[in-house]
C-alpha cells in the first residue's frame, strides 16, 4: 500500500505492521473499531451486543453480535495477527447458540448492550428504524437457519480457509475478512478487505453453493424414490402370484413403471404408480405412430365387449399427439405414502387380472388384421414411390 504525495508527483510506500508489534489488542482495540464502525466490514450492521454470553451452561462470549438489513443475525469474531485453529468451530458454535434467539431476546441483548454501554433509545424502536420498518411485528428477527458468520484477522490458516469453503456448499453464511495494520511514521491506517468469498465473485460462489446443495438434494430424494419403488413393486410382484402368471418372472424396479409381454411385441400389460395415481394398463407401442394407432382403434371398435368382460369401464387414450396409445384403469393414490398401499396392490391386482382376461382374446384376434395392414401399408408406400 502507498501513501500518494500529491505535491511530489510520487508515491510513498506504508509499512505493513503486525498488531502485536504495534501494542495493540483484540477486544481493547479492533473490537471497538469495527463495533463504532461496522459499515468497515462492506455492509451496513447494527451491532446489538459485545461480549455476548447468553449462553446455558456456557461460559463462552462471542465478539461482537449484530443484526443485518434482513433481521438476520450475525456472529463477528475477531482474531489479530493469527486467526488460530479453531475459529470456525468457535464461530459455529456461536452461531448454533444463537439460532434458538426470538425476537424478544434479541431486543432484550440490545437494551442490555445500549444500557451498558450508556446510549439512549428503546432496542426494539432502534432496530425497527434500523430495519426502516414501521413495527417489528411487521418482520421476523433470526428466522430459521440464517445466522451468519464473519471472521476477521491479520492471517487465516489454510485449515481455516478450507473449512470456510467446504462449509459454503452447504448455503452457510461465511466471510473472512483481512485486516492489515499499515504505517507512515506516527500515522497508523487500517484496511479491511473480505478475502472469502472475494467481493466480486461473492454472488456466483452463491449461486454455486446453492446448486451443489440443489444437487444433493435431488441425489438424496432420488435414492429414496428408487428405495420407495422397488419395496413397493416387490409387494406388488407378490401379489399378483396365484392370481396372474404375467409377473412371474418379473423383477422390481425403481422406476416408475414394471411391465409384462402381452406375447405381441410392443404391447405391453403395465403397472404405472406415482405420487399421484396408480394404474393397470395396456401399452401400446411399436416404434411406429400409424400401427400404434392401427391397434388401438382395433381394439376401441371392440370396447363394448372387452369392458363387459373387463367388468367395468376402462380410460381409452389414443394419445393423438404422441407416438404410444394406452388402455387404462387408474385410481389417485401415492406410492410414497405407505399407508396406501395396501389399497393401491388391490386395486391394481384386481384391474391386471381382469384386463388381462379381457383382453386376451381380442389381442390374438388383432395378428391376422396387424399382417393384412402391414401389408397394405408397404404396397402403399411402394405405389407412392414410382409415382414419385
Amino acid at each position: 500500500m502507498f501513501r500518494v504525495d500529491r505535491d511530489a508527483n510520487s508515491i510513498q510506500p506504508l509499512v505493513a505492521r503486525t498488531f502485536s508489534e504495534l501494542g495493540l489488542r483484540e477486544r481493547a482495540h479492533l473490537q471497538e473499531w469495527i463495533a463504532k464502525y461496522p459499515s468497515c466490514l462492506g455492509e451496513e450492521l447494527l451491532i446489538i451486543q459485545k461480549e455476548f454470553a447468553g449462553f446455558s451452561d456456557t461460559q463462552e462470549r462471542l465478539d461482537l453480535l449484530a443484526l443485518d438489513k434482513e433481521g438476520r443475525l450475525v456472529i463477528i469474531e475477531n482474531k489479530l495477527d493469527d486467526t488460530g485453529r479453531d475459529v470456525t468451530w468457535q464461530a459455529l458454535k456461536y452461531a448454533s447458540y444463537c439460532a434458538s434467539l426470538k425476537t424478544e431476546s434479541i431486543c432484550s441483548i440490545y437494551q442490555e448492550h445500549l444500557q451498558k454501554t450508556g446510549q439512549p433509545g428503546i432496542a426494539a424502536e432502534l432496530i425497527a428504524d434500523f430495519l426502516a420498518v414501521g413495527d417489528l411485528s411487521e418482520v421476523a428477527l433470526n428466522r430459521g437457519l440464517t445466522q451468519r458468520i464473519m471472521l476477521i484477522a491479520a492471517n487465516f490458516r489454510k485449515e481455516v480457509t478450507s473449512t470456510v469453503i467446504w462449509l459454503m456448499n452447504f448455503r452457510l453464511q461465511v466471510q473472512c475478512f483481512k485486516v492489515t495494520a499499515w504505517s507512515m511514521a506516527e500515522e497508523l491506517f487500517l484496511n479491511v478487505e473480505q478475502i472469502i468469498p472475494v467481493k466480486d465473485t461473492q454472488e456466483f460462489m452463491i449461486g454455486l453453493a446453492d446448486k451443489a446443495q440443489d444437487e444433493a438434494q435431488t441425489s438424496s430424494s432420488e435414492a429414496h424414490r428408487h428405495h420407495v419403488r422397488r419395496e413397493f413393486w416387490g409387494e406388488l410382484i407378490k401379489a399378483m402370484q396365484g392370481r396372474s402368471e404375467l409377473y412371474r418372472n418379473i423383477s422390481p424396479s425403481t422406476a416408475n413403471w414394471i411391465s409384462a409381454g402381452s406375447g405381441l411385441r410392443g404391447i405391453g400389460f403395465n403397472f404405472v404408480a406415482s405420487g399421484r395415481y396408480a394404474r393397470a394398463e395396456l401399452y401400446i407401442d411399436r416404434g411406429e405412430q400409424e400401427q400404434n394407432k392401427f391397434v388401438f382403434d382395433w381394439l376401441h371398435a371392440r370396447r363394448d365387449p372387452i369392458e363387459a368382460a373387463f367388468g367395468g369401464e376402462l380410460t381409452w387414450e389414443r394419445l393423438e399427439h404422441r407416438r404410444a396409445s394406452r388402455i387404462k384403469a387408474e385410481i389417485d393414490a401415492d406410492i410414497f405414502d405407505a399407508s396406501e398401499w395396501p389399497r393401491m396392490i388391490e386395486f391394481m391386482v384386481d384391474a391386471m387380472v381382469r384386463m388381462e382376461r379381457a383382453l386376451r382374446d381380442p389381442l390374438r384376434g388383432i395378428t391376422p388384421e396387424l399382417k393384412v395392414w402391414q401389408s397394405q401399408t408397404e404396397e402403399a408406400d411402394e405405389v407412392e414411390a414410382h409415382a414419385g
